[in-house]
């Protein structure tokens, strides 16, 4: 007999960190305040940002997108499992794990995209910067944030469908905390060889062609800045994309680093910490990075600061 697709009735239950009652309070304690931390920090960027006409430029228009997208990947996965640790109930509706799944999938991949958008525009700022005005235009900029939105959609939307074409047929439990899509995939009865063929695919292209634009921007930036004459001038052309060159270490190091060398390794926590180092801890220290080595952030800032004391 062909086994009868179960998903439309089923549950999966996501283990979360720990199991043991006397660590649910930390642990609810540790992400409410990383979640909290995360959001003001990226809203107080977003204010700024829109409250300072000085700030009205492509590269900061970009980190708006980029703040904007790292609140809702957070708010994708800390509120549910916020809930399951004050309610002890870790389970999850197959329909609810599937909006996790594309959401999280989705605000990730426009990250992704976000972040190769702005090497290429510091990129034009320091190799071509008689043109910047020209090639980086409103227009342009607004297509390429339109573009990342886009891709991510449909990329997001095809593992998606995928999925519900599978069914589950005995083990429910996610060795997560939310529903990441390898493990969903592990828990099928029903053959998975074409989402794995399509994960490594549209993952490699996608990820291959962004990659390789960051490389090849900060390739040349480097290169035209080792042309400067001027130590202090190769230290203020260096200092506009010290940031984003942070932030993309950051965001790949876990990517690549952490969570994909985790992954080789057999153990579901060091997975999970993996994975919230990845979706959680990333989004929280994008602001604290380019608060503290953007000049240009901290005197808007200050003067909103200002405006909202005299006033």
């Amino acid at each position: 007999m062909v086994p009868r697709n179960q998903t439309q009735f089923i549950e999966f239950i996501l283990l979360g960190f720990s199991e043991k009652p006397n660590q649910q309070g930390p642990l609810f304690e540790l992400f409410l305040g990383m979640y909290l931390v995360t959001v003001a920090g990226n809203m107080l960027i977003i204010l700024t940002i829109v409250a300072d006409s000085h700030l009205h430029t492509p590269m900061y228009f970009f980190l708006l997108n980029l703040s904007f997208v790292d609140i809702c990947a957070v708010s994708t996965t800390v509120p549910k499992m916020l809930v399951s640790i004050f309610t002890q109930n870790k389970a999850i509706s197959y329909a609810d794990c599937l909006i996790q799944m594309y959401f999280l999938m989705f605000f990730l991949g426009v990250d992704h995209f976000l972040l190769t958008a702005m090497a290429y525009d510091r990129y034009v700022a320091i190799c071509h910067p008689l043109r910047y005005a020209t090639i980086m235009n409103s227009q342009f900029c607004t297509l390429l944030v339109l573009l990342s939105w886009i891709i991510s959609c449909l990329d997001s939307l095809l593992h998606c469908m995928m999925v519900t074409r599978l069914s589950f047929c005995s083990d429910h439990e996610i060795q997560h905390f939310f529903c990441d899509l390898t493990e969903v995939l592990k828990l099928s009865c029903s053959d998975t060889f074409t989402n794995y063929v399509l994960i490594y695919f549209v993952s490699g292209l996608l990820g291959i062609i962004p990659v390789t634009g960051i490389l090849f921007s900060y390739t040349q930036i480097f290169s035209s800045i080792l042309k400067v004459p001027s130590t202090e001038s190769k230290y203020k052309a260096f200092s506009t994309c010290g940031s984003h060159l942070s932030i993309v270490s950051l965001f790949y190091g876990t990517a690549f680093g952490v969570y994909l060398s985790s992954a080789a390794i057999q153990s579901s926590w060091k997975s999970t910490v993996a994975s919230a180092m990845y979706a959680v801890v990333t989004p929280m220290l994008n602001p604290f990075i380019y608060t503290l080595r953007n000049k240009d952030i901290k005197d808007a800032f200050r003067r909103l600061i200002m405006r909202k004391a005299s006033s």
